[in-house]
């Protein structure tokens, strides 16, 4: 079977996963359209991997789909990439629906939309034309919607999140659609291949608004600073395989949409461009970063740290950007490098993360961390890949999120001294970002598992809380397992990542990483041994316990409360809560969160000098939100209310308007002949 026919064959079974979701009973609709999907994701990944392999792409053209402009897949290498990485995230998502079914995804619609969205996402990155592209991605941006709103009657926050989604969404392809039909005019062609060859030679002002314009459109998919507002809403409302996909998978395609634009399409721009997104990328890290750690909604913290880690690849994208305009493409290619590195080794760990979120509402009915405590003793698997894949998205060795971020610090720091004016001001700034970002990602985390997984139950339903069923364990355990192996042995992916950075940055023919055990950058100082580091660190893990073990003065080890300082009783009001861990740092950025505090006292009712009750609400709005996008709703309204006088429902009236509009539109043609 060709690689060709792979690609077609993927699509056609995830429509018949969508078909089956559709038709089948009740008993059977998840189960068929599951393993249809399975068989989809099987094709593509099989013909990612043949085209990664042979470095050479696939192209299928069809005049019979869509009329006028026709439908035309192109796979290369850098789509491939994206691809694998959808596929990696889409099984196990998939897997843990079956044991979530009953939680949203068991009806019609949703068993249907769900393969739908699936499908979508891993086509997206084989569109060769505008056309193709954009059929694609609006209806990757429509089916997850619809599954954003698959329970929207039962909350008016989930119909809130979907509003948010839906316009934002659609601003941005708006902006997308306004980019490539800006290059396609200019191009004579509408195929990317015929972009590609005419785009170099457009003038600079035209090149920068079409850069500009993806830019907005992409980042607002990505959920970069100030197009993110939709991820804190959406996200935490999907279903939690859906949130999965849409941040471990669909941002990633926003990303995608940049390097395809901005690198393949118009083949580099000038310093400025790249100085853009760089500050885009640090602003997205440090405001994510900040959320997250604030927080008390564990899927709303996860949200937020999906705006932390894109504004990561951004950092990367910007810097590869910028020394690719000052010609030095090995700090280029190695920097690209970091950030696909990043976007994989993020979609494995945050899917792991919003499943494991999934398995907590499930078991306790809460999201918020406020409400938990003990879940590691009673939901002790959950709570344990929670605990690992926590630990991967804080970059700590030997887990994959260390890995990236070491590459990034590398392409910065040998970039800090190319002699470049605007890399002098830049990087220092970007290895800022990047430290504080990671401080903060680890304060969020430590929150997360400490307050969520730790101590004693604050609730009831935390305190009777159990384990969720095998399907959703072994999901989670799937993309726990790629964030162990990819730590410990990073060298799996790189001939993937090499070949679709060597697609994007053509100019490149030099080999970017050493391929061994050890993770060692040609040409340039910095090495790292991820499988000693691994077994360093577990040898001095199992030496401290046998020399504990040998020091140790009595024969079984004394249990007494963690932290319990003496005290006899323990209870959960003797614990933080998420709000007063997140005190100091709200604190420190004060200006930046700007939280709302409620103190509450209440008094008996015989006199007012003894206290019944005190109650206490910090909370913390979106800045941005607050002070860009209120007033532009505000305003949207006010001038609602303007129009809807316009409408009386008077037919004399609207008479009137056709007859004036008329005689505007009559003098207009006199004056103009």
């Amino acid at each position: 079977m060709t690689a060709g026919v792979l690609v077609v064959a993927g699509a056609l079974l995830g429509l018949g996963g969508a078909i089956a979701g559709a038709l089948l009973p009740k008993g059977w609709r998840v189960r068929a359209a599951t393993a249809l999907i399975w068989a989809a994701c099987g094709c593509e990944a099989a013909a990612a991997i043949h085209v990664l392999a042979i470095d050479r792409p696939i192209v299928l053209r069809s005049t019979e789909l869509l009329p006028f402009t026709g439908v035309t897949l192109v796979l290369n290498s850098l789509g491939a990439f994206f691809v694998l990485l959808v596929v990696m995230v889409a099984v196990p998502a998939t897997l843990y629906g079956i044991g979530y079914a009953s939680h949203g995804l068991d009806t019609r619609t949703a068993a249907c939309v769900f393969p739908l969205f699936v499908t979508t996402l891993l086509l997206v990155p084989t569109a060769g034309s505008v056309a193709t592209f954009m059929a694609l991605w609006e209806l990757m941006a429509l089916t997850s919607l619809l599954l954003v709103l698959v329970d929207h009657s039962a909350s008016e926050a989930s119909r809130s999140a979907g509003t948010w989604y839906a316009v934002l969404t659609h601003v941005g392809a708006a902006t997308i659609l306004v980019a490539f039909l800006i290059l396609a005019a200019h191009s004579g062609g509408q195929t990317f291949a015929a972009i590609a060859v005419h785009a170099r030679h457009l003038a600079s002002g035209v090149r920068a608004l079409v850069f500009m314009l993806a830019l907005v459109g992409f980042g607002s998919k990505a959920g970069a600073v100030p197009f993110h507002v939709w991820l804190p809403k959406a996200h935490p409302e999907a279903p939690s395989p859906v949130s999965a996909l849409m941040s471990g998978a669909m941002v990633a395609l926003g990303v995608y949409g940049i390097v395809l634009v901005g690198d393949d399409l118009l083949g580099g721009g000038p310093v400025w461009w790249w100085l853009v997104v760089l500050v885009l990328g640090g602003a997205s890290a440090l405001f994510g970063s900040l959320h997250a750690a604030s927080s008390t909604d564990l899927k709303r913290l996860l949200a937020y740290s999906t705006t932390d880690n894109i504004g990561l690849v951004l950092l990367a994208v910007g810097a590869a950007g910028l020394y690719d305009a000052t010609r030095h493409p090995l700090l280029a290619a190695l920097s690209l490098v970091s950030a696909l590195v990043l976007l994989f080794n993020h979609a494995a760990f945050k899917g792991a993360l919003f499943l494991s979120a999934g398995s907590v509402q499930v078991a306790t009915g809460s999201r918020d961390l406020d409400r938990l405590g003990g879940l590691l003793r009673r939901m002790p698997q959950t709570g344990a890949l929670f605990l690992v894949a926590a630990a991967a998205i804080s970059a700590l060795p030997p887990l994959n999120g260390f890995i990236g971020e070491w590459l990034l610090f590398q392409s910065l720091l040998h970039g800090a001294v190319i002699g470049s004016t605007a890399a002098d001001i830049a990087i220092p700034l970007a290895v800022a970002a990047l430290a504080l970002t990671a401080g903060l990602t680890v304060v969020a985390f430590v929150k997360a598992v400490g307050i969520g997984f730790l101590g004693r139950p604050r609730s009831e339903s935390a305190d009777e809380a159990t384990e969720v069923p095998r399907t959703m364990r072994l999901a989670v355990g799937l993309l726990v397992a790629v964030c162990v192996v990819l730590g410990v042995a990073p060298t799996l992916i790189f001939p993937a990542v090499e070949r679709a950075v060597k697609t994007a940055l053509p100019g490149l023919g030099t080999r970017i990483l050493a391929h061994g055990v050890d993770l060692q950058v040609v040409g340039l100082r910095g090495m790292l041994a991820p499988a000693a580091l691994a077994g360093s660190l577990a040898g001095a893990v199992v030496g401290i316990m046998v020399l504990r073990r040998a020091l140790s003065r009595q024969p079984t080890p004394r249990v007494v409360e963690a932290w319990g300082c003496g005290r006899q009783l323990q209870t959960a009001r003797m614990q933080y809560t998420a709000t007063s861990f997140a005190e100091p740092v709200q604190r420190v950025f004060d200006d930046v969160l700007r939280p709302v505090q409620d103190l509450d006292v209440t008094h008996v009712a015989e006199s007012r000098y003894v206290i019944e009750s005190v109650t206490f609400a910090n909370t913390v709005d979106d800045a941005i939100e607050r002070s860009l996008y209120t007033p532009v709703i505000r305003a949207v309204r006010r001038w609602g209310q303007v129009a809807r006088r316009l409408q009386p429902g008077s037919v004399h009236r609207y008479l009137a308007y056709g007859l004036g509009a008329l005689v505007i539109l009559l003098v207009a043609v006199a004056v103009m002949g």
